[in-house]
């Protein structure tokens, strides 16, 4: 690998603050939204990730954050509360009820809640407050890419989705939902007049 503060075009006397600027600002230049069927997307996909690696590699020797892509996958956690950092570790370890606990204790409403709500959401299957949620991160920290990648990949799948409250069948149109209910009354009456 390259010298990192050569990567992120900085002095090694740089400041943490301004390491994170230059990041910032490359993350911005080669940010896969702006390179949509372009044909320097895999270049760019490249030199991000070099600079994900360089930033990694700073904020390790420095005691810094995290990079946007990191192994860990903890996008947003370089600027997020220590509540939010536990309520994200809980989450990757499975613990969506203790996630979800921490995050209604909070009062940090960042964008790395809304993440990790929707997050929480999605993952009890309930697809519309994911989106929003998820929508309302991606607003507020459009240049995360965590938060685009997952928004894009829900709505991706929305189509193919059917929203279910814990495994119960739970359909939000009134009128299906109606419709379903009659649906069941006539096929228990008619059962009933059977016996």
């Amino acid at each position: 690998m390259r010298d990192p503060y050569e990567v992120l075009g900085v002095d090694r006397s740089a400041s943490m603050e301004e390491v994170k600027a230059a990041y910032k600002e490359l993350v911005k230049k080669y940010h896969p939204d702006k390179y949509v069927d372009n044909p320097l997307a895999d270049l760019a996909k490249e030199k991000l990730q070099e600079v994900n690696e360089a930033y990694d590699a700073i904020c390790k020797n420095q005691g810094g954050g995290q990079s946007y892509g990191s192994s860990s996958g903890a996008y947003g956690s370089a600027y997020a509360s220590a509540d939010l950092q536990q309520a994200r570790q809980m989450m990757n370890a499975g613990n969506i009820y203790g996630a979800e606990t921490i995050l209604n204790q909070t009062s940090d409403r960042s964008a790395e809640w809304y993440f990790l709500s929707g997050s929480i959401s999605y993952r009890k299957g309930w697809l519309d407050d994911a989106i929003t949620k998820i929508q309302t991160a991606v607003s507020m920290e459009p240049s995360n890419l965590e938060y685009r990648q997952t928004l894009n990949r829900i709505m991706s799948t929305g189509g193919m989705y059917q929203n279910t409250s814990f495994g119960k069948g739970y359909n939000n149109n009134s009128n299906d939902m109606c419709c379903q209910l009659c649906g069941m009354y006539m096929c228990a009456d008619c059962l009933c007049d059977c016996f």
